[in-house]
């Protein structure tokens, strides 16, 4: 074969792999329909082989794409290295990177970090997206981010992190309930209490069940609140009482909301927040340094609410 792939098409490929549709992919890589499949074609055409299986719900790697898949990655991985060594030797970062983060936090942590890491690396951006622990840990794996901040634990082993953070989880109650009026709160007063939280299958849920069964609160599962949001109208409304991060309530809840912040004595709920990236990756360097600005910063900024972590 004379003739090898692009860089681009490689790109290309991977973006279609990735999204699993070629309207997605194209969208992702803002260009057109027609001129990703005329790539996607002329790679196929130089490789001697089909890619993607067309189907009108999408496009799926055939059997010699799937075998492919790995090499055009550690290929764009190799370039990014290269890229990230050039940068290196300038002792800045550029390029513009995924950071996908959980939607309990991203909100309330990143606003206040964002712009004074665009300070220290002008050249850096950042392409955000929210999701849950479960499709965060996902999409990076599958190369859909670049790295994460999520909480422990991480399942899977080809995920590096450092630690950031450890972040209080703390009880919202509207100002006339008895347990508002009481100076100090046991587990006791939990029992029988009844809690609300956020729809199964998230991490925060699974840490307001665990305390709930410790407690012996009561936990409504006919009334699952959609986003912090959500849980903190419904307290509001007296439909119970809910746990929320201390990020979230530092930000959201203040002497005109009508609610209580209480801790609960001999009880540390929280949660430890990282930042994740594939253990493969050439930028792995880079990541821990960012991870050290972050610690910094979080510091400086919400040092108060949360107490930052040395890195692992």
């Amino acid at each position: 074969m004379s003739e090898r792939p692009t860089l681009r098409q490689l790109e290309y490929f991977m973006a279609v792999a990735r999204c699993g549709s070629l309207r997605r992919a194209a969208d992702e890589l803002a260009i057109s329909q027609p001129t990703l499949t005329a790539q996607i074609a002329r790679a196929e055409a130089t490789l001697g082989v089909t890619l993607f299986e067309r189907t009108r719900s999408g496009a799926r790697l055939t059997p010699a794409g799937r075998r492919l898949e790995p090499h055009a990655r550690r290929v764009l991985e190799a370039v990014e290295e290269l890229a990230s060594a050039a940068d290196a030797s300038r002792g800045g970062a550029a390029g513009t990177y995924r950071l996908g983060v959980k939607s309990t936090l991203g909100p309330y942590l990143l606003p206040r970090i964002l712009p004074r890491l665009h300070e220290r690396y002008t050249d850096l951006k950042l392409y955000v997206r929210e999701d849950s622990v479960r499709r965060l840990e996902e999409g990076l794996e599958r190369g859909e981010y670049d790295m994460i901040v999520t909480a422990l634990p991480i399942n899977s082993r080809e995920i590096r992190a450092e630690t950031l953070l450890r972040e209080d989880i703390r009880l919202v109650m509207p100002v006339d309930h008895p347990l508002a009026r009481k100076p100090r709160l046991t587990g006791a007063d939990l029992a029988g209490q009844q809690i609300l939280t956020t729809e199964q299958g998230h991490l925060f849920s699974q840490l307001v069940e665990q305390a709930c069964a410790r407690l012996g609160a009561e936990l409504l599962r006919d009334y699952q609140g959609t986003s912090l949001d959500a849980l903190r109208v419904m307290v509001v409304m007296g439909m119970g009482l809910a746990f929320l991060p201390a990020l979230y309530i530092a930000s959201e809840i203040d002497d005109d909301t009508g609610l209580a912040v209480r801790d609960i004595e001999g009880e540390g709920i929280a949660r430890i927040l990282v930042l994740a990236w594939r253990g493969g990756s050439p930028a792995r360097a880079f990541y821990r340094r960012l991870a050290a600005d972050i610690r910094e910063l979080t510091q400086e900024e919400v040092g108060d609410v949360v107490q930052v972590l040395s890195g692992d």
